[in-house]
């Protein structure tokens, strides 16, 4: 009985790990997917922001604040400094107080 349980062992062993290691590569891959597609939706939301602000010649407070917390999450996700540049020239914009609806 015990010859059989380790055959049994070492047969379903390998394989079991195998399923494991192959359950976790397609959540990575899943993850990364993901993480990709939110830091894109990020980066396009960033550059309509920096050209609506930069054509008005202003951000209100809780736009500026959106902005960070936006631009912290994209580079949290592996965003490039394409970013850091809009960041600077959103930063040198005038800021003013504002209806929260006036992002």
């Amino acid at each position: 009985m015990g010859e059989f349980l380790l055959e049994t062992y070492t047969i379903v062993l390998p394989i079991l790990l195998g399923y494991i290691v192959w359950l976790l590569k397609r959540q990575k891959k899943d993850r990364t997917a993901n993480s990709t597609g939110t830091m894109l939706l990020l980066r396009v939301q960033l550059i309509e922001y920096h050209e609506k602000w930069t054509k008005r010649g202003y951000v209100s407070k809780h736009g500026l604040e959106n902005f960070l917390e936006m631009y912290n999450a994209y580079h949290a996700l592996g965003g490039n400094g394409m970013v850091t540049h809009l960041l600077e020239e959103v930063e040198e914009l005038p800021i003013k107080i504002t209806d929260r609806k006036d992002v």
